[in-house]
């Protein structure tokens, strides 16, 4: 089904060890309006969408994988050389306690991710304008993301991954266009 090549969607780089930002970033990985979220919401709601859509939810669904794992990569190299002081020092002391350096879906306040996060209704139009929904908010967390970092090889991915946010909503308006031309159509019986 899939084609995987060992290598990022885009490439990520940091300048620095910054925890601070690593924890901030962990909305994206975890939270409500994050990757994850995206990710299982979409690949989801494929079963009970119109034949012509589930490509589109299938295409994005797998792409917000793709941006969980350069999170995921993010958080990692803002991680790996800070000490448990600089750990604490931003509120990382609890998640070093329980998962060390390992990696938790959780939010940046802590809380771990929730299948509540997921929102399926079964109506076309009304997944679909919640997936718009969706991506304007994951855009708009992106951009307060590249706002609270001056690392500026980290600003770069996450104006990647804010664009891509962009392109996706654009395609679900798409998809919201073709639903309602369907439902136009005189049917006859």
């Amino acid at each position: 089904m899939w084609v995987y090549e060992k290598k990022l969607q885009y490439p990520v780089r940091v300048s620095k060890c910054d925890p601070q930002m690593a924890r901030y970033l962990s909305e994206q990985y975890g939270g409500a309006d994050g990757e994850l979220a995206a990710a299982l919401r979409y690949l989801n709601q494929r079963y009970t969408i119109p034949d012509k859509v589930i490509g589109l939810l299938t295409d994005i669904g797998t792409e917000e994988f793709a941006h969980l794992e350069m999170i995921a990569t993010m958080i990692y190299k803002l991680t790996k050389d800070a000490t448990v002081e600089q750990l604490k020092a931003v509120g990382l002391g609890a998640h070093y306690a329980a998962h060390d350096s390992a990696l938790f879906y959780e939010n940046a306040s802590g809380v771990p991710f929730t299948a509540a996060y997921i929102q399926a209704k079964g109506d076309p139009l009304a997944d679909l304008y919640e997936d718009i929904a969706a991506e304007e908010k994951a855009r708009a967390t992106y951009q307060w993301l590249i706002d609270l970092t001056d690392d500026v090889d980290l600003q770069d991915s996450l104006k990647f991954l804010r664009e891509r946010e962009i392109v996706h909503a654009l395609r679900f308006k798409e998809a919201v266009e073709m639903i309602k031309g369907d439902r136009e159509q005189q049917k006859v019986f």
